[in-house]
């Protein structure tokens, strides 16, 4: 049995799998959004007659075991010398209170189909709550059952590039990380903007017009992923005001949710669903972990859109000339880059073996610092990575380099590591030479080398 998930990616998931199993896709059903038990199986009828092709209509099953027993019959006809793949889409959508459907479906796998090699079940579902908590943990008759997980993930910066150019739309690559850094790599997101727009305009109709696909859809996704969302927004919230991460305990101050188990198993959800990421602090334990928040719209909308009064034409080019707008875009280049520091890796030529994490010191009195990407090499090298967001060449002034001998000094005195340190910045178009680059920079890398393969 394959599981895939699927999280914001519109019908991205059910095209891909019946492109890859056209050929041998025998069946297929797709649960309805807060569907009675008995449309459902009604539902489940009529697809299993077209399967059929039978003209003459099937009496509806009143129960899912019972269903079941007809799709079994229906497969057991067909010729066990091709393959065949049964899938069932938008799982979590069928399993509707007290239907009974989950434990007809361990009977289904279990039973019967998984004695079968010709036989292949694919489910999906977006509720990620739902899968995680009733497939991936699930305790009962399909505990370890799943021989294969996907999970369906974003584009990259160079899938959104290849997507961009294949609908026509001419950007170039500084547009394209704009664009990126407001709504990521989602094809349902990406697929909404139009030819002969300008970056500003799209992001006006899509975020802030009236009936713009992302004016409202932060709701909308986290009830639908996650049901009861309220305490998985309260943390999406929380890392949104704070910017540069929480850990798990920090966490719990912030959102007054339990420290046990409660916040442990969202904070899972949020990470398998892709709404967060966990970075393991340089020589610190598991439990001194940051979390931060990695999902590029949701950080836009509570950002930019949340409570908003303004709208329409103007919006976007308006918010972009305030300080908010320079506070964002420098966490947004931030996360597209920790998003891609495979490409990174590839630029610096160590692509292989590198541990990656991040550190921070936050003392009580006196001055901090945080690094957030750590690559730590095999060759006796350490790379401290900084991200700078800009809309032309960067300068490294008196103030930024004041900054980054203090981070580095706090970071080789609180470690006491005997690696080499290399210092790289990491920008949009590149760094002007100047004595602070030749002083301080090892590496200077551009926006270009994140949109690789």
């Amino acid at each position: 049995m394959r599981i895939k998930k699927k999280y914001g990616n519109g019908h991205r998931k059910t095209y891909l799998i019946r492109q890859v199993y056209k050929k041998s896709l025998f069946f297929e059903f797709s649960g309805a959004s807060e569907g009675a038990m008995e449309a459902q199986l009604e539902s489940f009828t009529i697809g299993l007659q077209n399967a059929m092709k039978s003209s003459i209509p099937l009496a509806i099953p009143s129960n899912w075991l019972q269903a079941m027993g007809l799709l079994i019959s229906f497969t057991e006809r067909q010729s066990k010398s091709k393959k065949l793949v049964i899938f069932f889409d938008e799982f979590p959508w069928i399993c509707t209170p007290k239907s009974g459907f989950l434990s007809a479906f361990e009977y289904f796998w279990n039973s019967w189909a998984s004695r079968f090699g010709h036989i292949k079940v694919v489910i999906c579902g977006s509720a990620a709550a739902w899968m995680i908590q009733h497939i991936l943990n699930n305790k009962g008759g399909l505990h370890n059952r799943i021989t294969r997980r996907i999970r369906l993930l974003p584009f990259s910066l160079y899938e959104s590039e290849a997507y961009i150019k294949q609908k026509n739309l001419n950007f170039n690559r500084f547009q394209l990380l704009q664009i990126y850094m407001v709504m990521g790599g989602i094809p349902h997101y990406l697929k909404e903007i139009r030819k002969a727009e300008s970056v500003p305009q799209a992001i006006d109709r899509i975020c802030f017009g009236k009936d713009g696909l992302l004016k409202d859809e932060f709701g909308n996704l986290f009830k639908s992923l996650f049901g009861d969302d309220s305490r998985h927004m309260a943390v999406i919230k929380a890392l949104a005001a704070s910017g540069t991460g929480l850990t798990r305990n920090e966490m719990a101050v912030k959102t007054n949710l339990s420290s046990g188990g409660t916040i442990t198993n969202i904070l899972d959800e949020l990470v398998q669903s892709g709404f967060i990421s966990l970075w393991q602090p340089y020589n610190h334990t598991i439990k001194e972990s940051i979390y931060k928040l990695s999902d590029e719209y949701s950080y836009f909308f509570l950002k930019f859109i949340n409570g908003s009064r303004s709208y329409g034409k103007g919006t976007w080019k308006r918010l972009s000339e305030s300080q908010s707008w320079k506070s964002w875009s420098g966490f947004a280049f931030e996360r597209a880059c920790l998003k891609h520091i495979e490409q990174l890796t590839k630029e610096l030529e160590i692509d292989g073996y590198n541990e990656v994490s991040a550190w921070r010191y936050h003392p009580k009195l006196g001055r901090g610092a945080q690094i957030d990407l750590l690559i730590d090499r095999r060759d006796f090298v350490i790379n401290v990575c900084e991200m700078k967001f800009s809309e032309k060449v960067f300068t490294i002034d008196k103030d930024y380099a004041a900054n980054l001998r203090n981070k580095l000094s706090l970071f080789l005195k609180h470690t006491a590591i005997q690696k080499k340190i290399h210092l790289v910045l990491v920008t949009s178009f590149g760094l002007k030479s100047n004595t602070y680059e030749t002083e301080l920079v090892e590496k200077s890398i551009t926006m270009d080398a994140l949109f690789q393969p």
